[in-house]
């Protein structure tokens, strides 16, 4: 059985992603208080909560797959001069200095598309050259991986950076391909009536609507979306106007007794914000993953998440790579005795 650590863990996406592929977790981090008590709920297991950047790397057990969606920061330095220099005060240095001492078989990074032409692309570029020449692994061409293609219904593009090492003689990779299966919002969403208070007011509805003809009479894309039942959603994004880029229409609603402290009339045409439970099948969540904080919080936690499928779809791939590499070593070692 192949064993991983999980940094940044968040609610655990990479985590469900490689239990699914029968890996076994032996570390996780992740510093959020909220993000730690879903991860524990549903994982009964709390991850440490150290800032990484004060993470002892030696009490990091050893682990085959190390698996991190780590934050995208700028490096202080444009371009590559001095090696984990450049990386240092950065949170790809903190994963830098973990692989540098436990050396992993392997690592499955995953960041936003931005990061492929960030600094013009000197920041991907000095990653990839700490990560092939500083800490000797190959590193095949980083890939942008859309979760559209892979079994959820949102337009999701992310890079995957992957990684062996060297001693291991792979130097093939190939990513995953598109499952040819796309699903649609009306896949997803709440067979049931849901809650008034996801509906806007009719108040609200009509400020964004305002809001978007000044944004649009500036030549500017800025707005609020309705998600059509056969069409796929926005990425899901943190704050600003990240909830309403996916709203949809639902005309069920029958109870209209208000349950928050948010006046004025549902709006007539029936527009409502998706709910924290859908945000989470956009990613992959199972049904069975528990939802222990408010609203604001779950649409944080599922935002800042991973697509599942996507990370599994690479994982998979990563395993099938070391298993027939392990395989082969095996045999070579067979045949010399």
């Amino acid at each position: 059985m192949l064993t991983f650590i999980d940094l940044f863990a968040g609610i655990g996406g990479f985590r469900i992603a490689l239990e699914n592929l029968g890996c076994k977790c032996v570390f996780s981090s992740e510093i959020d208080s909220y993000s730690r008590k879903v991860y524990l709920e549903n994982f009964g297991h709390l991850p440490e909560n150290d800032d990484i950047r004060q993470l002892d790397e030696n009490v990091v057990p050893n682990h085959d797959i190390l698996c991190a969606g780590f934050p995208c920061q700028a490096f202080s330095i444009a371009g590559r001069k001095n090696g984990f220099e450049d990386a240092r005060g950065t949170l790809f240095f903190e994963i830098a200095r973990i692989i540098n001492v436990k050396k992993p078989k392997a690592f499955l990074l995953e960041n936003v598309q931005g990061l492929l032409t960030h600094n013009k692309g000197k920041t991907l570029r000095t990653i990839l050259d700490i990560l092939e020449n500083d800490l000797q692994y190959f590193v095949p061409s980083p890939k942008i991986l859309n979760a559209r293609n892979f079994g959820v219904p949102q337009n999701r593009p992310r890079i995957f950076i992957v990684g062996f090492r060297k001693d291991l003689n792979i130097f093939n990779f190939s990513y995953p391909k598109s499952i040819g299966k796309i699903v649609l919002i009306k896949d997803i969403l709440e067979k049931t009536e849901v809650s008034v208070k996801y509906y806007l007011s009719e108040q609200y509805l009509g400020t964004l609507v305002k809001h978007r003809e000044r944004h649009q009479n500036k030549g500017n894309g800025f707005g609020y979306e309705i998600i059509k039942p056969d069409g796929v959603a926005n990425s899901l994004v943190v704050g600003g106007m990240g909830k309403e880029r996916n709203l949809v229409v639902d005309e069920r609603l029958t109870n209209f007794i208000p349950v928050t402290r948010i006046k004025g009339e549902v709006n007539k045409s029936k527009v409502r914000r998706m709910t924290p439970r859908e945000w989470a099948r956009l990613q992959g969540f199972p049904e069975s993953f528990k939802i222990v904080v408010s609203d604001v919080q779950a649409y944080k936690q599922f935002g800042n998440s991973v697509a599942i499928p996507v990370v599994e779809a690479v994982a998979e791939q990563i395993i099938k790579t070391l298993t027939l590499s392990l395989q082969e070593k095996k045999q070579i070692t067979s045949s010399v005795l």
